[in-house]
């Protein structure tokens, strides 16, 4: 789907209400923007611990030990900076 929208005077851009509806997006929600080769991507934010607990259970099956969430974003960040 694509729909052309023009940029506002302070740099904002209406989403229309029907990409919300399709992303589920609604008034107060997180959004991801990431920029990709001169292109924009926006998708809906999720808080760090729903995306873990969605990324690592496959099938709605729960894990099986606990997982330290700040220990893994913290060993995430520093991979991150030997890289760059």
């Amino acid at each position: 789907m694509r729909i052309k929208r023009k940029i506002g005077p302070k740099g904002q851009v209406v989403i229309p209400k029907v990409i919300r509806e399709a992303l589920g997006i609604q008034p107060g929600d997180e959004i991801i923007m990431e920029v990709r080769e001169k292109e924009l991507l926006m998708k809906p934010g999720l808080d760090p611990e729903e995306f873990v607990e969605e990324f690592c259970s496959p099938g709605r099956k729960k894990l099986t030990r606990k997982m330290d969430l700040e220990k893994i974003m913290e060993g995430e960040a520093e991979d991150r900076i030997v890289l760059h």
